[in-house]
């Protein structure tokens, strides 16, 4: 089996496509330099994450580096070569909130990171696949002129909508406010599929919406989910922020996106774009979310509300994932969303009583 390189490595997603790709029998690279506790504080921190993946893998190798350091990443792809064959690139500044704070962080972290692996994989492995984990954040607010419904939990669209069954990649990224860290992304995602297209390589963008699952590490600016059920384990307030809590997303379990990683990587393409999300059987809105949780957790969540929203954030987003089945029908989702929740309430439960053992 060849070498899969996973940036990121300790975080969500790029933990799952560890333990996917490692189960498997590929040998695994990790880079990971637990930026998320700088990000959002020592509570987000991944690096405990980066050490259990150790013990777990004998295949797995965690490198402590930065993805904006031309020199420690090109050493990486260096030592490995032509055994790489697949490179997932989850390694973001994944906050609206955060990136206004420090646009330029954000953006060399999102942009440049993005273009300097890219080299490394052009200059050391260019047959290697390229995934990058884009967001639906560079559609932009656009999502927001659509014709929604009010209704008496959630935002909704008509049912004859060419929507109805979820945004699919036609909708425009241009004419919209996208927050900062949209417009990093949306860099990234382009320089993902012009690589593609102008030097031939094998590249996609995944453009995903809420990715969730037991291993997010989840914070107020980031990590909706996880977030919101580690405020219903531990009591700590939650804050729902704007749209009068009725702003819906759809789901998708970090595993599932793992699949459909693995998916792509046995028949790729070029320049290729992808939505993926949990659609609209994994949906829900705020309101709705809390409800979840606290029935999962059989506890009440004390909330607050303000009505100011934040700037660029979508009122409602449900995924239409058509372009991707088409592609590869042989993937399949596996987890909905009761059960990624439970599975989030067990290992935040599990958590908090090893914090006081």
């Amino acid at each position: 089996m060849g070498t899969v390189i996973v940036t990121g490595s300790s975080g969500l997603v790029g933990s799952e496509c560890v333990r996917h790709f490692a189960s498997r029998g590929f040998d695994v690279v990790g880079i990971d330099n637990d930026m998320r506790a700088h990000f959002f504080g020592d509570d987000a921190s991944t690096r405990e994450q980066g050490r259990r993946l150790e013990q777990e893998f004998p295949n797995f190798r965690l490198v402590d580096a930065d993805i904006r350091e031309t020199l420690s990443i090109g050493e990486v792809f260096a030592d490995h070569s032509s055994a790489i064959e697949l490179v997932i690139h989850a390694a973001a500044q994944p906050s609206h909130d955060w990136a206004a704070r420090s646009p330029a962080t954000d953006f060399t972290v999102n942009a440049y990171g993005t273009l300097n692996l890219l080299e490394s994989v052009r200059k050391h492995c260019p047959s290697a696949v390229f995934i990058f984990v884009s967001t639906n954040k560079v559609y932009g607010d656009t999502p927001n002129a659509l014709p929604l419904v009010e209704q008496e939990m959630r935002w909704e669209i008509p049912a004859d909508h060419q929507y109805a069954n979820g945004i699919d990649e036609s909708m425009s990224i241009d004419q919209s406010k996208h927050s900062l860290f949209g417009v990093s992304k949306t860099a990234a995602d382009l320089m993902v599929q012009e690589y593609g297209r102008y030097f031939g390589m094998r590249t996609a963008c995944f453009r995903g919406g809420c990715l969730t699952g037991p291993a997010h590490r989840g914070a107020e600016l980031h990590g909706f989910l996880s977030y919101l059920m580690s405020c219903t384990v531990t009591g700590k307030p939650y804050r729902i922020i704007g749209y009068k809590g009725k702003q819906v997303r759809d789901n998708i379990h970090s595993s599932d996106l793992a699949a459909a990683f693995e998916c792509f990587y046995r028949r790729p393409g070029s320049g290729k774009v992808y939505n993926i999300g949990g659609a609209r059987g994994n949906s829900c809105s705020v309101l709705e979310a809390v409800a979840l949780c606290e029935k999962i957790a059989g506890k009440r969540l004390e909330v607050s509300y303000e009505d100011q929203n934040r700037q660029g954030d979508h009122m409602w987003w449900i995924t239409d994932t058509g372009r991707f089945r088409a592609d590869y029908p042989e993937w399949q989702q596996r987890f909905d969303l009761e059960t990624t929740l439970t599975q989030i309430y067990e290992a935040r439960a599990e958590f908090e009583l090893a914090k006081t053992s």
